[in-house]
């Protein structure tokens, strides 16, 4: 079921913190602070092929030519609210990079996404767009998200997650067959009430402590 497109990203140290949140156990606090680890480790594997350009630059020594990539080309989209914490995260490896929020709720009877905020930087067709959620489930609010991101023209468009299971990743590859999907572990399956399993239970309330 991994294609091409789907990047599982297994080095140890991402396993050993992701192990670590879905003990149930974690407080807040700690699964909070492994959620920016993560976050930022992961960045370091979705940032490998953005583009880099040269400038001038002067060592203690002499003038050279460096190369540096262009934060601002690169745009983090955050799905609200639990998108936040794998912002944080690789906002700090890639501080210049831009920022724009979707707010996507999942309606309880229809189990599909409803719109309710969106706020993008200006001129998305010169941008490369990474797209955070912490959980690839049932597909609906990446599948919405990317849809939405879609109608800006933007250079391209990558999905990072945490978990996500074989319903979700099916989903958005059908909907969206030219979005890469990064994710630390495809689980085992989705339950009727659409969450993952094994899992972590809700991104969201755990890692703001609520229920």
């Amino acid at each position: 079921m991994h294609s091409s497109n789907v990047h599982v990203i297994d080095h140890p140290l991402v396993q050993h913190k992701l192990s670590l949140m879905r003990n149930k156990e974690a407080s807040t606090n700690s699964f909070r602070r492994l959620l920016n680890e993560l976050s930022m480790l992961m960045a370091y594997e979705v940032t490998r092929d953005v583009p880099m350009q040269e400038i001038d630059m002067e060592t203690p020594l002499e003038k050279t030519r460096v190369k540096v990539i262009d934060g601002k080309k690169l745009v983090f989209v955050s799905i609200l609210r639990a998108g936040t914490g794998i912002l944080d995260g690789m906002l700090s490896v890639v501080p210049g990079a831009r920022v724009g929020h979707i707010g996507l709720y999942r309606d309880p009877k229809t189990l599909t996404a409803v719109e309710y905020y969106f706020k993008m930087p200006q001129n998305m067709e010169e941008r490369d767009i990474i797209v955070v959620d912490p959980m690839l489930a049932t597909g609906n609010s990446a599948i919405a998200a990317v849809e939405r991101l879609k109608e800006l023209g933007p250079k391209s468009i990558k999905f990072v997650c945490l978990l996500t299971c074989p319903e979700g990743v099916a989903n958005l590859q059908k909907a969206h067959p030219d979005v890469p999907i990064y994710t630390a572990a495809i689980d085992r399956e989705l339950n009727d009430h659409g969450y993952i399993l094994p899992g972590l239970g809700d991104a969201g309330d755990r890692m703001f402590g609520t229920k």
